[in-house]
């Protein structure tokens, strides 16, 4: 005999109302929009405290500098993919009803001659004007946006932002600036490398420079070189060779007091590989401080994966695989010039200072600590 239903068995349950998530205020929000070398990159934020709160977010590859080197000309399928994305931010920011907002593109636009017609057909397609922002502005922008990853310790602090097509070094002295006074001294910043007189304490830029090699060009320029560890070897090389300029270059750091912060998809993806993530995830990379060891440790394991291996493994990606190696370049290079403790690691860059410039010029952060 089959059993007995219970009462009230295979009804529908009694719905239960969610509350739903509260929109921000659209008058509250900033957006930043950075077109790359190899990327398109955006994110929409509200101020919350002295920081931010990210409320959406969007990144593509779009590859915009491939074959820049070669032709000097933004090539039409990577222009196609860049509007794509473009489209689709236009479309987030619609969504959210922003009307705050800084749009820029960097090195392939600055390089091209072609990119003022492409911005042109972007404005027509999209309606959405994109700067070509000056190396300062972007070297400038990537301090900003590290300010909270400054130690109240450090004296000298040298920030490095490994881009798709440029790399931008600024070294900073905060040694006249009071210790708990730091991050927000790199934080105005954002008016200039060389503001106004003002009462508050300053911090000194000593120097900056933008390299023209980024992972996509620097790899592009060693195309040739067949053997794997020989142009990983090449192109470290080759790029200390470009830092000659660089007024710290040669003079020797004592280690206490001193500090690197390294923004960008090759610092981030190495430390990753460090921790054995399967998963990225960015509260655990985001301010993470790696020996030079540690690094070094990292550089030689993808170099004994070699190209296939490296296509393989799930940390690197299949975006960043053909990047890796170029930008681990960049960052053996660095290292060797000012051997250091600890590198901080910063997943954050031009997008996040864009919105800090923004926010601190309307005087929207609060002044609580970081």
């Amino acid at each position: 005999m089959a059993p007995k239903r219970p009462n009230g068995a295979g009804a529908f349950p009694k719905p239960v109302d969610s509350p739903a998530l509260k929109q921000p205020d659209p008058s509250a929000l900033y957006a930043a929009l950075d077109l790359g070398t190899n990327a398109c990159r955006m994110l929409i934020a509200q101020p919350k405290g002295s920081q931010f709160h990210v409320v959406d977010s969007f990144s593509k590859s779009v590859q915009l500098g491939a074959g820049l080197e070669r032709s000097g000309r933004l090539g039409r399928a990577s222009m196609t993919r860049a509007l794509q994305a473009v489209r689709v931010c236009r479309q987030k920011l619609d969504r959210h009803g922003v009307t705050r907002m800084r749009l820029v593109a960097t090195e392939a636009c600055r390089r091209a001659v072609n990119a003022k017609g492409f911005l042109k057909d972007v404005e027509r397609e999209t309606g959405l004007v994109l700067d070509i922002i000056e190396p300062e502005e972007e070297a400038r922008l990537a301090v900003v946006s590290c300010a909270p990853l400054v130690s109240t310790r450090t004296e000298q602090l040298l920030v490095v932002d490994i881009g798709g097509g440029s790399t931008e070094l600024v070294w900073i002295d905060l040694s006249s600036v009071p210790k708990q006074e730091r991050p927000r001294a790199i934080m105005r910043l954002h008016a200039g490398f060389h503001p106004q007189a003002s009462p508050f304490p300053a911090a000194k830029v000593v120097d900056w420079i933008s390299v023209p090699l980024g992972v996509a060009t620097l790899r592009d320029q060693f195309r040739d070189v067949e053997n794997d560890a020989a142009r990983f070897a090449l192109m470290s090389w080759f790029f200390e060779e470009n830092l000659a300029e660089f007024a710290p270059y040669k003079d020797e750091q004592t280690r206490a007091g001193f500090q690197i912060v390294g923004t960008s998809g090759t610092v981030t993806t190495v430390a990753a590989s460090h921790l054995g993530l399967k998963r990225y995830d960015r509260t655990k990379v985001d301010g993470l401080r790696m020996t030079s060891d540690q690094i070094d440790t990292v550089i030689r394991g993808y170099l004994t994966l070699g190209p296939e291996g490296r296509r393989r493994d799930p940390r690197i990606g299949q975006d960043r695989q053909a990047l890796i190696m170029s930008g681990s370049a960049i960052l053996q290079a660095l290292l060797r010039c000012w051997p250091t403790d600890q590198l901080s690691v910063a997943d954050r860059g031009l997008r996040e200072g864009l919105l800090y410039a923004q926010m601190s010029a309307d005087g929207v952060l609060e002044d609580g600590p970081f």
